[in-house]
């Protein structure tokens, strides 16, 4: 992003930081000879850097260290928009919230920070209710710690993409976002009852 003044700056990167916590499900886009490789990962947003876990398994895997470049996407909610919405006479369009980042990556080694990163990451996506505790002592846990890599990302570049109809007038913006909640639940009923 080409930012003004810098307390713009710092929005747009909250923003970001919220699409992140909210939708942490990335997906991480590594290059090797001249093919993408691609996974997709929940990420925990600590410190300013990205934090997850890999299959050793995964080919990706390989390329998630030694300060690598990584991109990394993260997708919020997304919808059609019919102008049937507008109040005003518009074309159709999409509105949606993606937030795209550039990094550097590296392994974190530590068996005793990987297990300590599984718990705290299980914390996070259980909340806010926390039905299901990570326990230190889960005998399955210290068993799968061999094939499981924990790595970090350090972010170099963000670039939010925020498409909510931010150039229309302020009732038909707030149409737009009625749209953008109504259409994600209804398409997710629908498409869990056609295809599941």
């Amino acid at each position: 992003m080409n930012y003004p003044p810098k307390h713009h700056q710092d929005d747009d990167i909250n923003h970001m930081v919220e699409v992140i916590k909210t939708y942490p499900l990335a997906t991480l886009i590594s290059v090797k000879d001249n093919k993408p490789l691609i996974t997709h990962l929940p990420l925990v947003y600590e410190d300013g850097k990205l934090i997850g876990h890999i299959d050793i398994y995964n080919p990706q895997a390989k390329l998630l260290k030694n300060d690598n470049d990584i991109a990394i996407i993260f997708a919020g909610p997304e919808c059609y928009i019919s102008p049937s919405i507008y109040s005003t006479t518009q074309l159709p369009t999409w509105n949606y919230i993606k937030v795209h980042l550039q990094g550097k990556v590296k392994a974190i080694e530590s068996k005793a920070a990987l297990k300590q990163s599984l718990i705290t990451m299980t914390e996070f996506l259980e909340a806010p209710d926390h039905k299901y505790v990570l326990e230190p002592d889960n005998p399955r846990l210290d068993r799968n710690l061999g094939y499981i890599e924990m790595f970090e990302i350090e972010i170099t570049n963000w670039e939010g993409k925020f498409k909510l109809s931010q150039d229309k007038k302020p009732r038909d913006i707030k149409a737009a976002r009625e749209e953008l909640v109504r259409a994600n639940q209804e398409s997710i009923r629908l498409f869990l009852d056609k295809a599941f």
